[in-house]
């Protein structure tokens, strides 16, 4: 049985798995990144750092951490506070310019967080990102992460929520349609932004 519940700062590490673990389509990218860690020093650690309130962990029946949701209000305001306040604590693992292929790509997306903030989102305000382990999947876990996340961002007063996704991942896209979420815009051929209001439907 699984629960959900707010993170604390000791889930921290397996959060980081959690991101690498899924993060190729949902497919383990341990192996695609010199240093995979990478990918959580982008798009889980800030988050837990800036935007704790927004975090919501999926916790085994042991209270392992086997999924979680994460994100921001304020798309603008997180950009500015990610550009001050995280990237100083990275940015020295992951030189500016270093790196070759999808290394140098996670290099320039760590430098220049100014690439969450796409064309089209000034009426979705917040974003998100939501990862489960296999195992949690398919048991109506990632509905219910869902909602706890879009029940938070109601009691904040925030109208909408965007979230981007790799174009090639099926399985996420079919999931967040029954979601109630639609395609905003496809800022590259890769990627595909997807929005919904935050109100209960």
């Amino acid at each position: 049985m699984s629960t959900i519940r707010p993170y604390r700062p000791a889930d921290r590490d397996a959060l980081y798995d959690i991101c690498i673990r899924t993060g190729d389509s949902g497919r383990d990218a341990t192996a695609l990144y010199s240093d995979p860690r990478i990918l959580p020093d982008i798009f889980t650690g800030p988050y837990l750092e800036l935007d704790p309130a927004l975090a919501f962990v999926l916790a085994d029946a042991a209270d392992r951490p086997v999924g979680y949701i994460i994100g921001t209000a304020d798309t603008p305001r997180f950009v500015s506070a990610y550009r001050r306040d995280w990237l100083p604590k990275v940015a020295d693992r992951y030189p500016e310019g270093s790196g070759t292929g999808r290394d140098a790509e996670r290099i320039r997306e760590l430098h220049h967080p100014e690439w969450m903030l796409q064309d089209g989102l000034a009426d979705y305000p917040a974003h998100l990102h939501i990862d489960l382990l296999p195992e949690a999947q398919g048991r109506g876990a990632g509905r219910a992460l869902m909602d706890t996340y879009l029940a938070a961002l109601r009691a904040a007063g925030v109208p909408r929520v965007h979230l981007g996704m790799g174009a090639a991942n099926t399985a996420a896209r079919a999931f967040y349609d029954r979601l109630g979420f639609h395609e905003i815009a496809r800022p590259a051929p890769s990627l595909v932004l997807m929005g919904r209001g935050t109100a209960v439907t």
